[in-house]
């Protein structure tokens, strides 16, 4: 496996953390009845896992790059 795409499948694995952390936020807040906190930690979640999916998608395309795939 190339560096960039060992990179990539790391920063990927992050966000998925950070987008589950959020959810469980999420998850708190609205059983607490904070709405609004809910809706925060549900948007940020969210952007984590458009981030990861990015990096799933990038490390795929350097998998293809290094072993010369088309």
């Amino acid at each position: 496996m190339s560096k960039e795409a060992a990179q990539h499948h790391q920063q990927a694995a992050e966000h998925h953390e950070h987008a589950g952390r959020h959810h469980r936020e999420a998850a708190k807040a609205h059983e607490a009845g904070d709405h609004a906190k809910a809706a925060h930690h549900a948007h940020t979640a969210r952007g984590h896992h458009e981030h990861a999916s990015h990096h799933a998608a990038e490390a795929a395309k350097s998998h293809v790059e290094h072993h010369g795939h088309k």
